[in-house]
This record gives C-alpha cells, sequence and structure tokens, in this order.
C-alpha cells in the first residue's frame, strides 16, 4: 500500500466535500469533479478487495503459527465457523459474538468464550452464540461446558450436523462410545454439510481404533482420505489401525503416503516420525 493510500483517504474525502460544497450549481465545477470523486472511490475499491484477499492470506497464517506452536497436534475439528452476520441491535450483542468468532479464528479461545458469554448475556439462547461458545470451550477441553452448549443448540436446530459433529467428538473424549457413535452416524446420514461428513468419518474411526475393531477403524479412515485427502491425520491414524492389526507394510504405506502428502504439516511430521520408530524397531 503506498503513502496515498488508507492514511489520505480521509484528508482526499474532506478536500472532495469542501469543493462540491463550494461548487453548488456550477455545472463546471461540479462535471470537474466527477473524475476526481471517481478515481477515489476506484482506489477505496481496489484496496478493499486487496484487503480482504490478504485477510484471507492472514487468517491461513495464523492456522499455520498455531500448527507450528502446538507440539501436540489437535484432533479436534478445525475451526471454520461462517463468519457472523452483524447487524445493528440495541443491547450489542452482535458485537461480542463477531469479537468472540474472530478471537476463535486467531486461536484466542479463552477470550472468546469470555466475549461470547457477554454476547448470551445480553440475548439469551442465541443460536449463534452457543454454537460459537461450544467451540471456543470445546478447543480449551472443556467438554462439559462445550457438550451443554452444543446440545442446545442441537434441541433447536436438530439438522446442524457441524454442532452434532462436535458432540460426538466430546463424547468420544469422553468415552461415551454409544452416544459418539450415534451423533456421529446421525451427522452421516444427514450429509448436508462437507466438513461434518468429513469428520463424522474421522471419528467412527477413532472410536472403533479405540475399542481395538481394527478392519472397522480402516474402513472409516479410508473413507475420510476419499473424502478429505488432506486430512492428514487420517493417515496416522490409518496406519495405527493397519499396525495393531498386524498389517505392518500397510501400516507403513499408510504414514509415507501422509508424510509425502504435506511433509510441513504437523500430523505429516508426525507420520515421519513414527516411520523412523518403527524402522528402528519400535513400537507406535
Amino acid at each position: 500500500m503506498g503513502e496515498r493510500s488508507s492514511q489520505s483517504y480521509p484528508v482526499r474525502l474532506a478536500e472532495l466535500e469542501t469543493r462540491v460544497a463550494a461548487a453548488q450549481g456550477d455545472a463546471a465545477k461540479l462535471e470537474a469533479l466527477k473524475s476526481d470523486i471517481g478515481a477515489l472511490f476506484k482506489e477505496v475499491e481496489t484496496e478493499l478487495a486487496t484487503l480482504t484477499a490478504t485477510r484471507g492470506s492472514v487468517l491461513q497464517l495464523v492456522e499455520r503459527w498455531k500448527d507450528a506452536r502446538t507440539a501436540q497436534p489437535s484432533l479436534a475439528p478445525h475451526f471454520g465457523g461462517e463468519k457472523p452476520v452483524v447487524y445493528a441491535d440495541h443491547i450489542g450483542a452482535s458485537t461480542f459474538i463477531e469479537k468472540g468468532w474472530s478471537k476463535i479464528s486467531l486461536g484466542e479461545y479463552a477470550s472468546a468464550e469470555q466475549d461470547l458469554l457477554k454476547a448470551l448475556k445480553l440475548s439469551p439462547n442465541d443460536p449463534q452464540a452457543e454454537s460459537l461458545l461450544g467451540w471456543a470451550q470445546m478447543l480449551q477441553d472443556k467438554f462439559d461446558d462445550a457438550l451443554m452448549n452444543f446440545q442446545k443448540v442441537l434441541v433447536r436446530e436438530p439438522q446442524n450436523a457441524l454442532a452434532r459433529i462436535n458432540v460426538g467428538y466430546i463424547c468420544l473424549k469422553k468415552g461415551i462410545f454409544g452416544e459418539a457413535i450415534e451423533h456421529l452416524s446421525r451427522a452421516i446420514r444427514l450429509d448436508n454439510d462437507k466438513k461434518a461428513t468429513l469428520y463424522a468419518h474421522f471419528y467412527l474411526g477413532l472410536v472403533y481404533l479405540d475399542r481395538d475393531m481394527f478392519e472397522d477403524a480402516q474402513t472409516f479412515f479410508r473413507k475420510t482420505l476419499a473424502l478429505g485427502p488432506n486430512l492428514i491425520e487420517a493417515y496416522y491414524e490409518l496406519g495405527r489401525a493397519y499396525w495393531f492389526n498386524g498389517q505392518r507394510s500397510e501400516a507403513v504405506d499408510a504414514w509415507k503416503a501422509g508424510h509425502q502428502t504435506n511433509k510441513f504439516n504437523p500430523w505429516g511430521k508426525r507420520c515421519a516420525d513414527v516411520l523412523k520408530t518403527v524402522e528402528a524397531g519400535g513400537e507406535p
């Protein structure tokens, strides 16, 4: 951005406003102003488009930074909720909802939780605030609080597949396997959100892996990779499902594929680490 861009816009706008006021009734002067006003408008539009694209790149950079910071990659669903539609309200709840969404996107989960609690104090039972609050709490491993909020969302929106797979994930983490299977299977049947369907298959694979049902786990992990080849953690877990089922060569192939798919992803690096371990005669 040049010196003449965002910082100069208020000054140029004020100058043009002064000139327009002085040119009242003077057709020649007003016509001359037309091109200057148009030029300012085009510059602002161009810079807005650039900033919007840059914002998306910065959010991706934040995700990469979080991945690099995290020593133990998380199996939690990647947050990707749509930005809330902000509307003017006399109580200000929407402002706190938008703040909460932005902070979750930036990995500031505790601060996001506080903003979303303020939103719900101002506007009790707001489903958008409850859903985002559930995300903020889940990503802090506050599973009981998150479960309560996602269940509130599902009471009002039973077709909300993303909330349902979050409940399935929490039940998996708490060891409530029967309930996890129920919610994840329903999300697959709903099939109204690609991300939810992807994670439902992945988490069902984890449920069966935890229960030593290795062939069932393999089926779900392979389906996960068919739906989302870039979900590298599925390669890692598929390798474990093969390994513990005595299929050592298939396990090695899965980990190699995961590492080759994305060498810089934390799960890709973990695939490489486990390969070194087993090649040295160790166990995953």
